[in-house]
């Protein structure tokens, strides 16, 4: 009986240190191993209750990301170039996600992903996190977009509106001048309250250096926030850059502000999440891409949106950039990213090398929020300038044959031709939306169809600065009702005649010009 008892006793005692140190158990069994390494990618035997995003700790400010959950192992994607973790390291679990860094002290800086200065300016003073990975606002905590984000272009913000909250794709062949029109927008947010975020997403870091000194020059980096990584950097930092500028977004919208991001761009995005799937040995589908490549981009253009009143109103703008190859926009991720976003700027090559710049298509480009992004004075003098542009492309390819056309067909492609000069504008050169409606109001109503294309861009400037000069009423009531009255629009027409007299009067030009494009 009483060896009988002390089994019992032995039993109870041996229970009671099991659960004293079940935590430690526990925590031993949350120890893993790294079996294999090569390539930024590592697989680790013996995390059984890792999640998905998690981040492992290799020791020694090491970290990596969970990122592909098999049955006897886990895939990882490692946070930087490390050379010294090795086969049979012990890596351990942190129960914690990736989460960004962000906070106003970001403004005017350039980092890296994880929130890291690359700009020699000091350390950076964060007040708050957000995950890298974050659900998009539902349905009923947005709101329609209807309020515009000029990017200073009269090409885009006359035609293809963009509005605070909306998703527009940037599209077209290398060197169009792609990121060139997304900077001229970041330079036009000056003063106008909207936070700008630039995201080089594996870039050469010369261009990156290129960009930071052309925002430095015109002031644009003290609203400014630039996410680098160069073609130099490991897959899983290219991953990673455009959902850590994003989440650095979200930080402000929540706040009740208006926020711009740039994905620049995100072919190079799909390429980096290819090579990582291809390291981790994923099955590959269309083109080598990993059959999630939709849901990529997909989860992060989401996020983008026009939050509600009561959740503040604040706004994510996104402008992804997409490369295509020799202007093929039916490859896997240019249709892919068509499908998710409200619409595209398509960058023409052929226009580019004739001379236009900004090379838009405007017969390809569309905005889905058209309309909706654009006050009404926008509306006044854009409706026109679309049905004469329509026109015009329709006949653009006669226009070798013009002595043998009819008066009117010859008179709709002059005023093609006018508006074309118009639409013109060189880098940098943004527009105040009041000057961009003065520009078209002369272009629709016909002013410049007599006059000879190189004419055109010095009546527009003389015309503007003549506007401002004597006509502040008429820009005081765009800019304070958003539209022009009848009187003014009379008063306008008016002004517009007697100024061309006056203009050619200086000039003696001739009016006459020939419809061959120049």
């Amino acid at each position: 009986m009483s060896e009988l008892l002390k089994i019992d006793e032995l039993s109870t005692i041996i229970k009671q240190q099991i659960e004293k140190n079940k935590d430690l158990l526990l925590e031993q069994q949350e120890i893993g191993t790294v079996i294999q390494i090569g390539d930024n990618v590592a697989q680790i035997y013996g995390l059984k209750s890792v999640k998905y995003g998690e981040i492992v700790d290799f020791g020694n400010d090491r970290y990596g990301l969970a990122f592909d959950l098999q049955e006897e192992s886990v895939g990882v994607i490692l946070l930087g170039a490390y050379s010294d973790i090795h086969e049979g390291d012990i890596v351990k679990k942190t129960n914690r996600v990736l989460e960004i860094g962000c906070g106003e002290g970001l403004i005017g800086r350039v980092v890296d992903p994880l929130a890291r200065p690359l700009d020699n300016k000091g350390e950076l003073k964060l007040e708050a996190t957000r995950p890298l990975e974050a659900l998009a606002p539902g349905v009923i905590d947005r709101q329609p977009v209807n309020e515009p984000l000029y990017t200073g272009l009269k090409a885009i913000d006359m035609l293809i509106p963009i509005g605070k909250g909306q998703r527009e794709l940037i599209i077209g062949d290398r060197q169009t001048g792609k990121s060139s029109l997304v900077i001229d927008t970041i330079l036009n947010q000056k003063g106008k309250d909207v936070i700008c975020i630039y995201v080089s997403i594996g870039q050469k870091a010369s261009y990156v250096s290129y960009v930071v000194e052309e925002l430095e020059k015109y002031g644009a980096m003290d609203y400014t926030i630039v996410v680098s990584t160069t073609s130099t950097d490991a897959p899983s930092l290219l991953y990673i850059a455009p959902y850590a500028g994003c989440a650095m977004g979200e930080y402000f919208m929540y706040k009740g502000k208006h926020v711009l991001i740039i994905y620049d761009d995100l072919s190079k995005h799909a390429k980096a999440y290819r090579e990582i799937a291809l390291l981790l040995r994923r099955p590959p589908g269309r083109e080598a891409y990993p059959g999630d490549v939709f849901y990529l981009h997909s989860r992060l253009l989401e996020r983008a949106s026009k939050l509600s009143d009561e959740l503040g109103g604040g706004s994510l703008t996104a402008l992804p950039i997409i490369e295509t190859q020799l202007g093929d926009v039916s490859a896997y991720i240019p249709t892919n990213v068509i499908s998710i976003t409200d619409g595209q700027i398509y960058l023409d090559t052929n226009l580019f090398n004739r001379g236009f710049r900004p090379a838009i298509d405007v017969g390809l480009s569309v905005s889905r929020v058209g309309g909706a992004a654009q006050i009404k004075a926008t509306k006044q003098v854009a409706g026109q300038l679309k049905l004469d542009l329509a026109m015009f492309r329709e006949l653009e390819a006669f226009t070798k044959f013009a002595s043998e056309l009819d008066e009117a067909t010859q008179k709709q492609i002059r005023r093609g031709q006018a508006l074309m000069e118009l639409l013109k504008q060189d880098l940098h050169q943004v527009m105040p939306i009041e000057e961009q409606i003065l520009s078209i109001f002369v272009g629709t109503k016909g002013f410049l169809d007599d006059l000879s294309l190189n004419l055109i861009k010095e009546f527009e400037k003389e015309w503007i600065e003549y506007c401002k000069a004597n006509k502040k009423h008429i820009i005081k009531e765009i800019t304070d009702k958003k539209e022009l009255s009848k009187e003014s629009l009379a008063e306008l027409e008016e002004t517009a005649a007697s100024f061309k007299q006056k203009f050619l009067l200086s000039r003696k030009e001739a009016t006459g010009v020939t419809v061959s494009i120049s």
